[in-house]
């Protein structure tokens, strides 16, 4: 890395810092220390199968949250770059003035409006569209506690290989405590993990790069079909259940779009199994009817019940996230309760709940 990046590299972790110094209190104990076990291992280039250091995680813990402390009032800094000054979250003019350099940047509000940042290696680029690029990243140089592996915003769609590699390892090792037998356990045992884990890995990484990249692009597009009231929306249903609602209605949207249409052409078992495992918590609540048609093709080995309850959705998602958005034009910020009473109000009428 040259001089130049690296030094706007250390601006980029600054905000990270920031952002997780007002952040990284959101999370539930276990989940806590799960991340930050992993942002160690990033942070000090440890593989993610070697054994942590007890005493050098746990100094690293406490001048961690010393310095998320002292940065608990701080704001974000502009970035300087080529003798320019950048807002940090203009994505789309920080990301030109990086390209010659040959590094990504991405900036955005993720679940709850926590900022989010971080810089990598840029390893390909294409575009989708006159309006959408699609940004493939490598190595990251800078980012925060938290690593989503993929991302889509205005400025284009944004794929961590890093950390999606990391993100499966964590499910791998999650799974591996009790070996239950469900859809993600069916996934694994698709790979070599047992002789071969280094390379399993990277092969599902690959894998299910595919998955994320449709996912990503789906919510692109439905972020143009759905117009900007759906960011306003959210960051007025912000920390409720609404909000979580809300998004899990625009992923089930943008995979009837994307995701599931192409796996189910593909018919890649793996994926499918991966996929399935990852529907939980608040996407699971508003969709059961995609579990039922999951296990009956594992009953029967026909794909025919999960491409139809894919395409008879599609509208489905679309309809209800407009009536989400008319909700929000009704009530404005009071609208995270009447959007919490429609949904569920749905979920029974439909029979989902």
């Amino acid at each position: 890395m040259n001089h130049s990046l690296q030094k706007i590299c250390e601006q980029v972790q600054y905000n990270c810092h920031v952002a997780d110094a007002r952040h990284g209190g959101d999370f539930t104990m276990c989940t806590y220390l799960l991340k930050m076990r992993e942002y160690f291992r990033w942070e000090t280039g440890a593989g993610i199968r070697d054994p942590l250091p007890k005493e050098a995680l746990g100094k690293w813990l406490q001048a961690r949250e010393s310095l998320w402390e002292e940065l608990a009032e701080a704001d974000y800094r502009p970035l300087e770059i080529g003798g320019e000054t950048f807002d940090p979250f203009d994505t789309g003019a920080i990301n030109e003035a990086l390209e010659p350099l040959g590094a990504v940047y991405s900036a955005g509000l993720v679940n709850g409006a926590r900022a989010h940042f971080f810089i990598a290696e840029l390893l390909h680029k294409e575009a989708h569209g006159e309006a959408c690029a699609l940004h493939l990243c490598g190595r990251e140089y800078a980012r925060c506690l938290t690593a989503p592996p993929a991302m889509a915003s205005e400025a284009g769609v944004f794929l961590r290989r890093e950390a999606l590699r990391r993100y499966l390892w964590e499910k791998y090792e999650s799974w591996l405590w009790s070996r239950p037998d469900n859809a993600l356990g069916r996934a694994f045992a698709c790979y070599d993990f047992g002789s071969d884990p280094d390379r399993a890995l990277d092969e599902m990484a690959d894998a299910e790069l595919a998955a994320a990249r449709e996912h990503e692009l789906g919510e692109f597009e439905a972020t143009r079909m759905l117009g900007g009231g759906w960011n306003e929306m959210l960051m007025d249903l912000a920390l409720t259940p609404a909000e979580l609602m809300a998004r899990a209605v625009k992923d089930h949207l943008a995979d009837a779009l994307r995701t599931l249409p192409m796996l189910l052409e593909q018919g890649f078992e793996p994926s499918i199994h991966f996929y399935l495992g990852n529907l939980n918590g608040m996407r699971q609540h508003l969709y059961p009817q995609l579990k039922a048609a999951y296990e009956a093709w594992l009953e029967t080995g026909d794909l025919a019940p999960l491409r139809a309850r894919a395409g008879v959705d599609r509208e489905r998602w679309h309809r209800l996230a407009r009536e989400l958005l008319d909700l929000h034009g009704l009530h404005g910020r009071k609208a995270a309760e009447p959007i919490r009473r429609h949904l569920e109000r749905h979920c029974r009428e439909e029979g989902w709940a």
